[in-house]
């Protein structure tokens, strides 16, 4: 339990135990300051390089030796999001920008304080990979490599980054695969670029020119929807590059008539904003006038604007 003040930290007057909302507390009996006993903020920092996970070996107790996520207390003049980048700096040498609130903690048991903690993901924008602070040791940990973890909110909120990044987007229903398109997916996707009704006056020239731009594939990615090991769909995912940061785009979204309503195009569009996000961009954007009203419908559904070039902020 945390020590209770002697004297009174105001008045130097010493403290007596009283009633004061609900509990009993130390209490001055000059001044009436209350000394209350509350939980200790700290942060804890996902850090994520490509698909792995950003670790501490501990250099002093408690938990000495073992592996944990970078993490420390607020100081008094920073916010939780200062101290998250600070702490992360100082332990791991990596400077990171926040992706988003991950969770949050309680650690009352067997501690001297009890405390929250406040958990960030993260990606690296700079610096280097090496321990400092009380770090003995830093390193990237592969899913399958995370060693077991001392403390207990450390432990639950990775398990659940685990997951997360194992489960990757949802499938609207079993049998549903969304995957990277193959070299063999080439003839199926050019039969639905031509059901498109905006593709319904492509020549044989033009779908040469489409075959030939699959084949490169330079400066986007293709996402197909296969059920029950047939393609049914697909997802052009394009990322253009500018000064503040990273931007993707879809470019065409396109499901077989007969698949259609079933949830594949949402999914596809849940994998491609899964896909941006650990490419590192940070909006997601669809130009919605190009779709006919049932595809628009189809993209306020995912979230975008209801009109013109829609963005869709990922984190």
């Amino acid at each position: 339990m945390p020590v209770s003040p002697r004297y009174c930290p105001q008045c130097g007057v010493e403290m007596v135990l009283a009633e004061e909302s609900g509990r009993s507390r130390p209490v001055c009996p000059a001044c009436h300051y209350v000394a209350y006993q509350n939980p200790v903020p700290g942060v804890g920092v996902l850090c994520e390089v490509e698909s792995g996970l950003v670790l501490v070996r501990r250099a002093k107790p408690p938990h000495q030796g073992k592996w944990t996520l970078p993490s420390g207390y607020i100081e008094a003049d920073e916010s939780a999001e200062q101290a998250a980048l600070r702490e992360c700096k100082e332990e791991t040498g990596l400077d990171v920008e926040l992706v988003d609130l991950f969770g949050v903690g309680s650690f009352p048991e067997g501690s001297l304080s009890s405390g929250i903690v406040v958990f960030y993901r993260t990606r690296p924008v700079g610096g280097e990979l090496r321990a400092g602070d009380d770090a003995a040791e830093v390193r990237v940990f592969g899913l399958g490599e995370i060693p077991e973890i001392p403390f207990r909110t450390h432990r639950e909120v990775v398990a659940r980054w685990i997951e997360a990044q194992r489960t990757g987007p949802h499938h609207p229903r079993p049998g549903v695969v969304i995957r990277p398109a193959q070299p063999e997916d080439e003839e199926r996707i050019l039969a639905l670029l031509v059901t498109v009704p905006a593709n319904a006056g492509f020549t044989a020239v033009d779908l040469e020119r489409a075959r030939q731009r699959f084949r490169e594939k330079l400066g986007f990615d293709v996402l197909v929807a296969q059920v029950d090991g047939v393609l049914v769909g697909y997802l052009v995912l394009s990322l253009v590059p500018a000064l503040s940061g990273l931007r993707a785009w879809i470019d065409d979204v396109v499901v077989d008539p007969v698949f259609q309503r079933q949830g594949l195009g949402a999914a596809l569009v849940e994998a491609a904003v899964h896909m941006a996000d650990n490419r590192g961009a940070t909006h997601l954007f669809v130009n919605v006038r190009r779709g006919n009203p049932g595809a628009r419908e189809f993209y306020r559904a995912c979230g975008f604007d209801e009109d013109g070039v829609a963005p869709l902020r990922i984190w």
